[in-house]
């Protein structure tokens, strides 16, 4: 099972469209997750359209509309893996303890809000793992060197293949 792993879109304020390299990615993934901050509902329905399953989020700049139709928290079993997915995790510092404590019954936590790409893991509480990723954004990179979103594959509910993508400069 392919998945494609994005969040903070913020369009049409940081970018007018979705970069082209993002899109064909969503038409091959299995399992498309954004975690949070889209800004926009053109955004979520388009993703929905061209999506085979679409697991999303809002994040702190998402309003009524979008709150209305996504959750804070999400959570999903693709391929048996224990998925969740949420826009703000808290500060840097403490977040592997502080997620692990707040998700102990997950094996992944897909985050956002900060557009930096993070791959981490936490003890659970029970001895398991978490592993905590975040894509960072495929439109507005901040101070990062680049736009970013990741892939990923499930393999008999374990994650495997976590891939760090980076997009071009947009012109």
């Amino acid at each position: 099972m392919r998945l494609l792993l994005t969040s903070d879109t913020h369009l049409p304020k940081r970018a007018r469209h979705l970069p082209d390299e993002l899109l064909a990615r969503v038409a091959e993934a299995d399992v498309v997750v954004h975690a949070g901050d889209w800004v926009d509902t053109a955004t979520l329905d388009l993703l929905r359209e061209r999506s085979r399953c679409l697991i999303g989020v809002y994040g702190n700049n998402d309003g009524p509309e979008l709150r209305a139709r996504l959750p804070e928290v999400a959570r999903a079993e693709p391929g048996g893996l224990r998925l969740g997915v949420v826009h703000e995790t808290g500060p840097r510092r403490g977040r592997e303890k502080r997620c692990a404590e707040r998700f102990p019954d997950l094996d992944v936590l897909v985050f956002g809000h900060s557009h930096i790409p993070w791959d981490t893991t936490a003890a659970r509480p029970d001895g398991g793992t978490l592993r905590l990723l975040n894509p960072g954004s495929p439109t507005d990179r901040r101070a990062q060197p680049h736009c970013t979103y990741m892939t990923a594959s499930v393999v008999a509910g374990e994650l495997r293949d976590v891939e760090l993508h980076r997009l071009p400069p947009r012109r």
